[in-house]
């Protein structure tokens, strides 16, 4: 696979209707928000476990795009899987003393598990295999309108045991977002990617992968508190060089989010209107869009 080259700053917008996008479990899983503004958030570990998901649905768990952390995955044993690839005898908590085996190690672990490439992880654990800076980072997600949660009432209408049958239907209650559009920044290092020796390998064909699930891991990720949870744009900024010919900040700055006239109470996507200003593009700068939504 070809290492990746260039870097790549992007920005990606999805919404919710009627469901719940990230609930807080600290907060009786209310939907999370900036207190003073009211504009929803939405983790970035929240969208690397559906990338992570989506990816592992495609391929099946079979290096090199295996997932590290999958959902109830025993770490230390994961980590007992290269020691023996490579015959070496773990120490507790400890790297091989030969600083090239030691390398090695963390080599096998990102060759074979794709979101170490990507995100890369802190495996130091009883057995130790390194930890890895990943090239690839998403920001959290806030919302362009300040959201309104509201708590829906629900009823059970089986019980768990016999004892139980005669009495009346239990009540619950669930927390939705009417409608949400949210926005994320993501950052793809091209030097944290590397080569086979000073990077992660994170490579061209693990770019198109990552914006592959972005485009459609909300489709596989369907259920009760998300139904209607929708990937609405990929807008990438490709810079020529590996250091980058131009501030993420002032790119992200042509991506932009309004409400359309006369919408005070935004219910859709077709209630904004999204433009991306391509004039006057920084020396080395194209604009991308991986998702034909």
């Amino acid at each position: 696979m070809t290492a990746l080259q260039h870097r790549h700053d992007f920005v990606f917008l999805f919404d919710i209707k009627n469901g719940n996008p990230n609930g807080d479990p600290d907060n009786g899983n209310m939907p999370r928000t900036d207190l003073d503004t009211q504009k929803g958030l939405v983790t970035d570990v929240a969208l690397k476990r559906k990338i992570r998901n989506y990816i592992d649905l495609k391929h099946g768990g079979e290096p090199p795009y295996a997932i590290y952390m999958r959902e109830k995955a025993v770490l230390n044993t994961v980590h007992d899987q290269a020691y023996k690839a490579l015959d070496l005898k773990p120490e507790t908590k400890k790297l091989p003393k030969d600083a090239d085996k030691a390398r090695e190690l963390t080599r096998w672990m990102c060759d074979n598990f794709y979101d170490i490439r990507s995100f890369g992880a802190v495996m130091t654990t009883e057995v130790n295999a390194g930890q890895v800076r990943g090239p690839v980072q998403l920001s959290f997600s806030e919302s362009i309108d300040a959201i309104l949660p509201q708590e829906v009432t629900i009823t059970r209408s089986s019980v768990t045991n016999e004892k139980d049958a005669a009495k009346e239907r239990t009540m619950g209650r669930k927390y939705i977002v009417p409608y949400g559009l949210y926005r994320c920044h993501g950052f793809v290092s091209a030097n944290l990617a590397g080569d086979a020796t000073k990077g992660t390998g994170f490579s061209e064909d693990d770019l198109a992968l990552l914006f592959e699930a972005l485009c459609n891991m909300f489709e596989h990720d369907r259920s009760a508190a998300r139904m209607e949870m929708n990937a609405q744009a990929l807008i990438v900024f490709r810079h020529e060089s590996a250091l980058g010919n131009a501030p993420a900040q002032s790119l992200f700055k042509r991506v932009k989010v309004e409400r359309n006239n006369g919408v005070k109470v935004p219910r859709s996507f077709d209630d904004y209107n999204v433009t991306v200003d391509q004039d006057n593009l920084p020396t080395g700068v194209s604009v991308l869009f991986p998702c034909n939504l």
